[in-house]
């Protein structure tokens, strides 16, 4: 993961939004009137959202990838299974969450990627939860 969080400012922003199931009229007329807020559809807690760049490919079979971008929430209780932003030895990491609240672990998405467990006096703090990524396909 590259850089520190930065807090996402929830203010709209808004794409035209495809109604393909209506084919009437012309291609232009599916797009009228309709707005999808992209911050509505990713956001649910404003001023506890934040957003990260991917580095690595760690969580790859869950689907997040190099390069993609995260919407992280510190709202969130982080619970068994949850994909979590974590800060493991002074590092952000992307894991999933596994274990109750007595014993857990960090585990990664691809087998290359060890686990983390946390040893006795190891520094181990969630930052949120993982609840969107973002990819892009062409440029």
């Amino acid at each position: 993961m590259s850089g520190m969080p930065v807090q996402l400012i929830a203010s709209p922003v808004t794409l035209p939004l495809a109604d393909c199931s209506a084919r009437a009229g012309s291609p232009a007329n599916d797009f009228a009137g309709k707005r999808l807020d992209i911050t509505d559809l990713l956001v649910t807690h404003s001023k506890a959202t934040f957003v990260l760049r991917v580095a690595g490919p760690s969580m790859q079979e869950h689907g997040i990838d190099d390069g993609d971008i995260v919407v992280v929430d510190r709202e969130l209780r982080a619970r068994d299974g949850s994909i979590v932003v974590a800060v493991v030895e002074r590092e952000l990491v992307i894991r999933v969450l596994e274990g109750d609240g007595d014993t857990c672990k960090l585990k990664a998405g691809a087998p290359t990627y060890p686990d983390t467990v946390p040893q006795e006096g190891q520094a181990l703090e969630i930052w949120g939860v993982v609840t969107s990524c973002i990819k892009r396909f062409a440029r």
